[in-house]
């Protein structure tokens, strides 16, 4: 598997990120007059290159979810800039975000349960407003992207665990996203289905070249697919290990017995433990 030459990817920059979510009473209101709060994530800062995939790990309930909506646009910092930029260098008059098609892929497949895997994939150039033979036509190509080309008539309750996230992902990527956010998309699934999945994920990243932001709380899951882990400290979050993992592109299953995997695996779970975790 050969990387993209051409990124097809967006630079992300996080410049002194601050979250704090107030503590509410029994009414929903803010205590406090809405000063007290708890700090989610404090101080983050990471310049993520275009077409880079990187895995960010950390505790549970330390921000990482809460990080990768800030990226994502769907929350705001209460401190410091997320900036997504449509080229390598340059953003926005005003630090704007770039509109860079974007695309979250969730731990939960979210599937609509009364349209086919064929409609479930074609519903974001539906909702952009694209013909139906084009968005179907998109749809298949997606769909046979993830190995689910058999599947289009078939209807969510019919698939099993991993093929739902299969078609989540095919989904994600019909509008060929330039920033790619997965928040622990295989986190319940199976080992060998969780194994598979990987392998197709970064077979597209390789061939899209978008750029990937990937949550997990897997270390050897981070290590096979990313090309840099970032870790993160207990709440309130901030970057106790930022590493350039020193693997091969070419990443198979005889990978993870390898020593230099063993070693990068170590090294991450290190930082875990020296952050806190």
């Amino acid at each position: 598997m050969k990387k993209a030459t051409a990124s097809g990817g967006v630079r992300v920059r996080l410049t002194g990120i601050r979250r704090v979510f107030p503590v509410l009473d029994d009414a929903g209101r803010a205590q406090g007059g809405g000063a007290a709060g708890v700090v989610a994530l404090d101080g983050i800062d990471l310049d993520i290159a275009p077409g880079a995939f990187v895995a960010l790990l950390g505790p549970s309930g330390c921000g990482k979810s809460t990080l990768l909506r800030l990226v994502a646009g769907l929350d705001r910092a209460d401190a410091g800039a997320a900036v997504v930029e449509a080229e390598a260098g340059t953003g926005g008059a005003g630090g704007e975000r770039a509109r860079a098609p974007i695309a979250y892929v969730f731990q939960d497949a979210h599937l609509l349960p009364w349209r086919s895997v064929l409609e479930n994939a074609a519903l974001p150039l539906e909702l952009a407003g694209a013909p139906l033979e084009e968005r179907h036509a998109a749809a298949r190509a997606a769909l046979l992207q993830v190995g689910l080309d058999d599947a289009g008539a078939r209807y969510p309750a019919e698939l099993s665990g991993g093929m739902r996230m299969r078609v989540s992902l095919a989904r994600a990527m019909i509008t060929r996203p330039r920033l790619l956010l997965l928040d622990e998309p295989f986190a319940a699934l199976d080992e060998l289905t969780r194994s598979r999945l990987d392998d197709q994920l970064r077979a597209l990243w390789a061939e899209l070249g978008m750029t990937v932001l990937f949550v997990t709380h897997s270390i050897t899951e981070a290590a096979y697919l990313a090309e840099r882990a970032v870790v993160l400290s207990p709440r309130p979050a901030r970057v106790v290990a930022d590493r350039t993992l020193e693997l091969p592109d070419q990443r198979t299953a005889a990978l993870r017995t390898e020593p230099a995997f063993a070693r990068e695996v170590r090294a991450l779970q290190e930082a875990l433990e020296s952050g806190g975790a």
